[in-house]
């Protein structure tokens, strides 16, 4: 692991040292699971920007499919 330096409102940096999970498990610890989560976030965002921006526009399947889910039958369980 590296070391790293950030800056921080004191009073933030307070709120953080008074929670529990902090305490128990230390500043860098939190930090990595809060980066960790801020990144998987932000690729579940741009994952479904790009969604939106390559399908969201587009009209639904043509009139042609149109009951298709009542043409074929499902094996019972």
């Amino acid at each position: 692991m590296k070391a790293i330096q950030i800056s921080m409102d004191e009073s933030l940096l307070a709120q953080l040292d008074a929670d529990e999970e902090v305490q128990r498990d230390g500043r860098s610890a939190v930090f990595r699971r809060a980066v960790s989560a801020y990144l998987r976030n932000r690729r579940a965002n741009e994952i479904r920007e790009r969604y939106q921006a390559a399908y969201g526009n587009r009209p639904g399947l043509s009139d042609e499919f149109d009951g298709w889910e009542t043409q074929g039958s499902w094996p019972d369980p």
